[in-house]
């Protein structure tokens, strides 16, 4: 008995999705609430499990196409048995070739994409790497292959000169080189990518949008953080960073200038009491920004936990919507990536955005000699239509006081 597999319920406002990669192929044995296919929505990649155990039936849509919520995309014939070990053989399977292909489908031997089990973020590191599947041995549940698999057998690789020729053999790089000719390679937005694109083209649109800079002298923070690194991490099983710091010194910047925490709704200005801070992470997909939930309320250990927490499920691709709505301010910290300067772009409804960079020593003139000292410089995107230049030189200026005594965070002065 066929049973129908429907796209889920994808969270509020969010009714299409695109169909991104078929893990099972048809003839293949499932399980019950296994992942069979993978979905791309404006956010997050999200996996669909069968609703039953048996055999994997047709697919109604290709990889590529567009769905939407509750529309059916495969069957899964219940309680059947997987035919792939006698199918295999016969020559004459023209009525089901789909049947004959699955024998080898489950291990990644032929082909770069037969894997049935490679998710989004694995399939991402395969292609920067230049890792072929079938060289990875999967250490995940049920032997699927995981994202750390790929880096080790990209390390492996790199550390034998002799091994890269099996790896390599798949790609049409050689073959490109040899002819002396130049190649193009057009591939699809993702949804998560075109949503970035419109939203970020709105902001400049529809945002009177203006950046305001400020540097700060790190110094105090780094020594505290080295002082007490150890038993930071001892007591709270988080590694102390800069990060806590910062989400705490917004908090209390956005407590004394209540504009920079507002946003624009309609003819109206919506304050708030909270500081629901989103901050800017690195997913396979490219840029998601999770909401720390009263974020003013957390410790810095509480803090530091949660963006922890949001790092290691952006890459691997578990991130909740739920989790990325909302927001009433951002901070983007393109240090990690070694930026000097930029100029962040909001994130609407949202008013302001904070830009942190790369430490670097600098030299400074402190009480009259020139010192050297780990700068960063911050930057203060905002809407002008709600928030003045005083409030804005004022907001960096609060939060460059409480990084450069970060005593003041304890007293909230």
């Amino acid at each position: 008995m066929a049973t129908e597999v429907l796209v889920p319920t994808l969270g509020e406002s969010i009714t299409e999705a695109t169909l991104g990669e078929w893990l099972k192929q048809p003839g293949d044995a499932v399980r019950a609430d296994e992942p069979i296919a993978s979905l791309e929505t404006d956010k997050v990649s999200v996996e669909v499990p069968s609703p039953v155990a048996g055999v994997m039936g047709a697919h109604a849509v290709k990889v590529g196409d567009t769905v939407q919520v509750g529309a059916m995309i495969a069957t899964v014939d219940a309680g059947g048995a997987a035919p792939a070990q006698t199918a295999a053989p016969q020559p004459a399977v023209t009525q089901s070739p789909q049947q004959a292909a699955s024998a080898p489908a489950p291990e990644p031997e032929p082909q770069g994409d037969s894997p049935a089990a490679l998710s989004p973020s694995v399939r991402r590191a395969i292609l920067e790497l230049g890792v072929d599947p079938a060289t990875v041995r999967g250490t995940g549940k049920d032997g699927r292959i995981t994202k750390e698999d790929v880096e080790a057998a990209a390390q492996a690789k790199q550390s034998q000169p002799t091994a890269p020729a099996p790896a390599a053999a798949p790609a049409p790089a050689p073959q490109a080189a040899t002819s002396g000719g130049r190649k193009e390679e057009r591939v699809r937005m993702t949804r998560l990518r075109q949503t970035i694109a419109r939203r970020l083209k709105e902001a400049q649109n529809t945002a009177a949008m203006l950046t305001t800079f400020n540097d700060v002298d790190m110094s105090a923070v780094i020594e505290a953080r080295n002082k007490y690194k150890d038993l930071f991490e001892k007591k709270h099983g988080v590694r102390l960073g800069f990060m806590g710091f910062f989400v705490k010194a917004a908090c209390m910047a956005l407590k004394d200038i209540p504009a920079v925490n507002a946003s624009i709704d309609g003819e109206d200005i919506v304050y708030h009491d909270y500081a629901d801070i989103s901050v800017a992470v690195s997913s396979p997909g490219g840029l998601v920004v999770p909401v720390i939930r009263d974020a003013d309320q957390l410790s810095v250990a509480g803090i530091e936990k949660t963006i922890g927490d949001f790092g290691k499920r952006a890459k691997d691709g578990t991130l909740k919507m739920d989790e990325m709505k909302g927001g009433t301010f951002t901070i983007s910290n393109g240090g990690v990536f070694g930026s000097l300067m930029s100029t962040p772009i909001i994130n609407p409804p949202q008013s302001a955005v904070l830009g942190l960079h790369r430490i670097e020593d600098r030299a400074v003139v402190v009480n009259g000699q020139v010192v050297v000292r780990p700068m960063m410089y911050l930057a203060l995107s905002y809407d002008h239509r709600l928030i003045d230049g005083r409030e804005a030189v004022t907001f960096l200026v609060t939060l460059k006081n409480a990084i450069e005594d970060p005593t003041r965070l304890l007293i909230d002065l």
